[in-house]
C-alpha cells in the first residue's frame, strides 16, 4: 500500500516502537540511512541498523532479529519483489519500503496491511488495476463444484444443463482474464528502471516535519548524483529534481546560519587534455592562464571529440575555508569505500566505513575514499581501452559481449555489481562512440568479470543501448531470469538489481546461446 501521510503514517507510527533498519549496499541508500538516523537520533528513536547485499542476506537478517522488532524499515530493497512471500513474516510484522526500484511489486501494491510504500506516486508507475491481476476465490470455488449425475427429472436435467453452460462460460471468461493478465504482469515487469531518489523522499520527509538540515540537503543532492552517475535516471528526471534541490539549497543558505558548511550551485562534468604536469598539481597551484581559459579548453576538446554532455548542473560543498567537494566525487569516493577490494574487512566494515565518510565529521575516510576512487577510475580507463584496442567487444547478434579474464589487471576491482555496472556503461559508451558498425552502436551490452576463482563463478551484468532516447528501462532482469530457467544454468539471482547476476563459469556458454535465442 502507498502511504500518502509520510509524517502521520509512517513517522509518527515508529517514533515510540524500536525498528530495524536494512539498508542496501548502495550510495542512495547510505544516504537515506544518514537522513533517517539523523531524524531518529533528534526524536531518540530507538533502531538497529543491518546493512545488506543482497537478497540472501535479507532473508538471513530478518530471521535473525524478527522475534525482537515488529517494525521494519527497508531502504532502496524489497519494492520489486513480493516481500511477504520472500520473508514470510509473522501477521503482526509491518515493513516500510523506500526503494527507488522499479516496478513496484503488485502485491505490495495492493496489501494494505503489512506493506506500507514509502514511494513517490508522482512517479510513472502505471500500477495495474486490481480487476485486472487479482479475482475473488469463491468465484474460483464455484467454478470447481460439479453437481448431479444425470439421473434427475426432466426440468431439474435441464436445470443442470443450463448450469453446466453457465459454468462453462464462467470457466472460458476465467482462461481469458488468465490470459490477460498474464499479458499484462508481462508488460508491466519487463522492464527495470529506477524512481525517485531515496535520500530525496528522506529529505522531504524532514523538510515537511521542519527538521531539515544543511547535512540532511547534503546527503539528498549526493542520493541523487549517485543516480546520475550510474545513468539509473533519464535526464530529464535529473534537471527536474536538481531544480526542486536548488530552492532547497537557496532556501538554506539565505538563512544565513552560522554552519562552517555552505551549499553551492556549479557546472563542472569535466573530461579534458591539459599538460600532465599542471593536472598534477592542485588547481590553485595551475598556471593562472590554464586556470582562465578552463571552461574554453573544455569545451573546444569535447567538439574536438565529437563528446556531447560534457556540462551538466551539479552541487559542491564546502566545510570551512580548506575543504570542498563535488556531489559526483563523493559518490565515487563513497562506492569505492563501500566496494572495496580489500580483504582486511568485512561488507559490513567496508558499509560503516562508506557511511562514516558522509559525515563531516570524518574527513579523513572521505579522503582515504577519493584516493581510492582515482585508482578505480585509472583502471576502468586503462580495462575500457584494453578491451577496446583487444576487440573483446564483441557482437553476438541481438547483444554486444565483453568478458573479462581471469589474470587480468585490476579485474578484482570489476567484481562487484556497482563498480562492473559502471565500467560496463562506460566500455558501452566508449565503444560506441569508436565503432563504424551502425547497427552495433543501437545494441545493449552484456559483460562477465570473474568473482570466485575457487567457486568457478563470474558476475555477469546487462546495460541497455546506448541511445540519446534512452529511458533507461533495463529488460536484462527477466531476460536472465528465462535463459537461466531454459538452460538450467547454475545462476544466483541475489543482487537487488535484478539485471546483475552470479553465473557459474562453466554454464557461461549455454546461457549466453539461451540469451542470444530469447532476445533475437
Amino acid at each position: 500500500m502507498f502511504v500518502t501521510d509520510f509524517r502521520k503514517e509512517f513517522y509518527e507510527t515508529v517514533h515510540n516502537q524500536r525498528v530495524l533498519l536494512f539498508v542496501a549496499s548502495d550510495v542512495d541508500a547510505l544516504c537515506a540511512c544518514k537522513i533517517l538516523q539523523a531524524l531518529f537520533q533528534c526524536d531518540h528513536v530507538q533502531y538497529t541498523l543491518v546493512p545488506v547485499s543482497g537478497w540472501q542476506e535479507l532473508e538471513t537478517a530478518y530471521l535473525e532479529h524478527k522475534e525482537q522488532f515488529s517494525y521494519f524499515i527497508l531502504i532502496n530493497c524489497g519494492a520489486n519483489v513480493d516481500l511477504l512471500d520472500i520473508l514470510q513474516p509473522d501477521e503482526d510484522s509491518i515493513f516500510f519500503v523506500c526503494d527507488t526500484h522499479r516496478p513496484v511489486n503488485v502485491v505490495n501494491v495492493y496489501n494494505d496491511t503489512q506493506i506500507k510504500l514509502l514511494i513517490k506516486q508522482e512517479d510513472d508507475l502505471e500500477v495495474p488495476a486490481y480487476d485486472d491481476i487479482f479475482r475473488d476465490e469463491a468465484e474460483d470455488e464455484d467454478l470447481s463444484d460439479s453437481d448431479g449425475d444425470g439421473s434427475e427429472p426432466s426440468e431439474k436435467r435441464t436445470r443442470l444443463e443450463e448450469e453446466i453452460v453457465e459454468r462453462n462460460r464462467k470457466r472460458r471468461q476465467r482462461r481469458e482474464w488468465e490470459a490477460r493478465r498474464k499479458d499484462i504482469l508481462f508488460d508491466y515487469e519487463q522492464y527495470e528502471y529506477y524512481g525517485t531518489s531515496s535520500a530525496m523522499v528522506m529529505f522531504d520527509l524532514a523538510w515537511m516535519m521542519s527538521k531539515d538540515l544543511n547535512d540532511m540537503l547534503w546527503w539528498a543532492i549526493v542520493g541523487l548524483t549517485d543516480q546520475w552517475v550510474h545513468d539509473k535516471i533519464t535526464q530529464m528526471k535529473y534537471v527536474t529534481d536538481v531544480g526542486i534541490l536548488q530552492r532547497h539549497v537557496s532556501r538554506h543558505n539565505h538563512r544565513n546560519e552560522a554552519e562552517e558548511n555552505m551549499l553551492s550551485v556549479d557546472c563542472t562534468r569535466i573530461s579534458f587534455e591539459l599538460p600532465l604536469k599542471q593536472v598534477k598539481q592542485k588547481f590553485q597551484s595551475m598556471d593562472v592562464s590554464l586556470k582562465g581559459n578552463l571552461r574554453e579548453m573544455i569545451e573546444e576538446s569535447a567538439n574536438k571529440f565529437g563528446m556531447k554532455d560534457m556540462r551538466v548542473q551539479t552541487f559542491s560543498i564546502q566545510f570551512g575555508f580548506k575543504h570542498k567537494f563535488l556531489a559526483s566525487d563523493v559518490v565515487f569516493a563513497t562506492m569505492s569505500l563501500m566496494e572495496s577490494p580489500e580483504k582486511d574487512g568485512s561488507g559490513t566494515d567496508h558499509f560503516i566505513q562508506a557511511l562514516d565518510s558522509l559525515s563531516r565529521s570524518n574527513l579523513d575516510k572521505l579522503y582515504l575514499g577519493l584516493e581510492l576512487a582515482k585508482k578505480h577510475l585509472q583502471a576502468t580507463q586503462q580495462t575500457i581501452a584494453s578491451c577496446l584496442c583487444t576487440n573483446l567487444v564483441t557482437s553476438q547478434g541481438p547483444f554486444l559481449y565483453c568478458s573479462l579474464m581471469e589474470g587480468t589487471p585490476d579485474v578484482t576491482l570489476f567484481s562487484k555489481p556497482a563498480s562492473l555496472s559502471l565500467l560496463s556503461r562506460h566500455l558501452l559508451k566508449s565503444f560506441v562512440y569508436s565503432t563504424k558498425n551502425r547497427r552495433c552502436k543501437l545494441l545493449p551490452l552484456v559483460m562477465a568479470a570473474p568473482l570466485s576463482v575457487e567457486q568457478g563463478t563470474v558476475t555477469v551484468v546487462g546495460i541497455p543501448p546506448e541511445t540519446d532516447s534512452s529511458d533507461r528501462k533495463n529488460f536484462f532482469g527477466r531476460a536472465f531470469e528465462k535463459a537461466a530457467e531454459s538452460t538450467s544454468s547454475r545462476t544466483l539471482h541475489n543482487y537487488f538489481d535484478l539485471s546483475v547476476i552470479e553465473l557459474k563459469a562453466e554454464d557461461r556458454s549455454k546461457f549466453l546461446d539461451a540469451l542470444v535465442s530469447l532476445l533475437s
